[in-house]
Order: C-alpha cells, then structure tokens, then sequence
C-alpha cells in the first residue's frame, strides 16, 4: 500500500535537458581537451567576470584573491556567487537542477558557467599583460 508518485516528462523538458547537458559535456570535454587543471594559479594578466542575465549586462567583477559575494536576483530566482582566488564559481543557487555547480570554480578567459533557468550566463574575460621587448626564441 505505498503510494507511488508519478511524474510524466514532457517532450519540450526532455529537450531541455538534452540541451542543457550536451552544453556541460561540450565545456567539460574542451576543458579535459585543453589540459586545464583545476589548480589555482594566479594569472599572469587583468582578468573580470561578466555577468549576463537575459542577454544583458547585469554585473562585471574584478577577479582576486580576496572573497567576495554577488547575489543575482531575478523574478525567475537567484544564484549566489562566490569569487576568490582568481576565480568565480556558483555556491548557491535555487535552481531545481543546480547544473550550474557542475561548471565548478572558473579562472581563465573562455571559461563560462550557465544556469538556465536564470539565464543567466557568466564569463571569464581578459587579457594577458603586454609583452615586453625581449625575445623569447628565434626558429630557423
């Protein structure tokens, strides 16, 4: 005498999450691809994090050392979002699937983090310092 609950998917939810995990796989591959680490390193250049919600600029951040916290808020919920150690990474989020932890603690421009159902989408930006006038190495 259990009772069972039973929950039907509709096609346009099995869709979206086909769309939101192939994303993840293709940014998890292209990091295991390229060789990234998850070991922090202090960058050699200045680098910040764009924050995007609805395809518009809702916040850019220095990325430090130092912790600091953005909450982004919206009518369809919230992220809480932690930067330190040159880095920004999802801490909290009330998202139902919290698929945007996956992305972890991100520090190199390219790197990005998506939550869906914030659309909410944050992106390493930067540059590395200028190069001086020394040569590196000459090829024949």
């Amino acid at each position: 005498m259990t009772s069972m609950i039973h929950r039907t998917f509709k096609q346009g939810d099995l869709v979206l999450i086909a769309v939101v995990l192939s994303i993840a796989l293709l940014i998890i591959g292209a990091r295991w691809i390229t060789g990234s680490s998850e070991a922090t390193v202090k960058p050699t250049g200045h680098y910040y994090a764009t924050i995007k919600v609805d395809n518009e600029i809702y916040k850019t951040v220095e990325l430090t050392s130092e912790t600091q916290y953005v909450e982004v808020r919206t009518s369809r919920g919230y992220d809480q979002l932690k930067i330190h150690d040159y880095g920004i990474e999802v801490v909290e989020s009330d998202c139902p699937q919290k698929i945007c932890f996956t992305f972890g603690h991100i520090t190199k421009p390219g790197d990005v983090i998506i939550c869906l159902p914030l659309r909410m989408i944050i992106e390493v930006e930067g540059h590395a310092p200028e190069s001086g006038t020394e040569i590196d190495a000459e090829v024949y």
